[in-house]
């Protein structure tokens, strides 16, 4: 795959910069996408220098220990549409991510790809991260939708069926787009980087399903597992 340089990469920031004129122009509040943009750069050079380090010890310590951070750090992220206090729901979320994010995971690196050994972190470490995000996004949504549905006079099982449905639109849009309006970021790298396309085809599969199997169990059992923390707060 061709290198990119610092001097081409810059160029990777014009639409940015236009993007934030017209958030300016338009008394957006253009400080908070200059913060967020600011706050990627620094995030992913840091997870470079990680990855960099972790990727040379090949320690199976070393991917527990990154793995436990992401999914401390999703199911908190995950959390932040619901109204009710965070530590009321973050030992849902996590065990959430748990249950279906680690669990197809495990399924997809050791059934899947057979990878050897089970913890390589080039393979495990990205693999968690993806399952993870969409675990999150999934949550994230269903928690909000719920509560919604819950103020205005919906059943607990009517609302948690309409919360499922709304966390599962991004992935089944993702499903139906797939191959004919986009072709994802690991299928695209893949192919950039010279493998061929029915090779880089069977991994996006693995990945869809992945992603769609992850995120749906992460929401039942979440959604399943709040129940008396949603009623509890007059929210029906």
């Amino acid at each position: 795959m061709q290198s990119i340089s610092l001097v081409n990469l810059a160029v990777a920031f014009i639409p940015v910069l236009i993007v934030i004129v017209i958030i300016w122009r338009w008394d957006m509040g253009y400080k908070s996408s200059i913060y967020a943009i600011f706050r990627m750069i620094v995030q992913l050079l840091l997870i470079g220098y990680v990855l960099t380090y972790i990727f040379g010890t090949n320690s199976y310590s070393a991917v527990i220990t990154i793995l436990i951070i992401m999914l401390i750090a999703a199911s908190w992220i995950s959390l932040g549409t619901t109204s009710l206090p965070r530590k009321t729901l973050l030992l849902n979320a996590f065990y959430s991510i748990i249950i279906g994010g680690v669990t197809v995971l495990i399924i997809m690196t050791q059934g899947v790809l057979l990878i050897n050994p089970w913890y390589s972190p080039n393979i495990m470490i990205p693999l968690a991260g993806m399952i993870f995000a969409n675990c999150m996004n999934g949550i994230s949504l269903a928690a909000e939708r719920l509560a919604s549905e819950l103020k205005q006079g919906k059943t607990y099982e009517e609302a948690k069926v309409v919360a499922l449905r709304t966390s599962l639109i991004p992935i089944t849009n993702m499903l139906l787009a797939v191959g004919i309006v986009s072709l994802p970021g690991m299928m695209t790298g893949q192919i950039l980087s010279g493998v061929s396309p029915m090779i880089a085809v069977r991994y996006q599969i693995m990945v869809m399903c992945m992603l769609f199997g992850s995120t749906g169990i992460s929401v039942a059992v979440f959604l399943q597992s709040v129940r008396v923390q949603f009623t509890g707060k007059n929210l029906i």
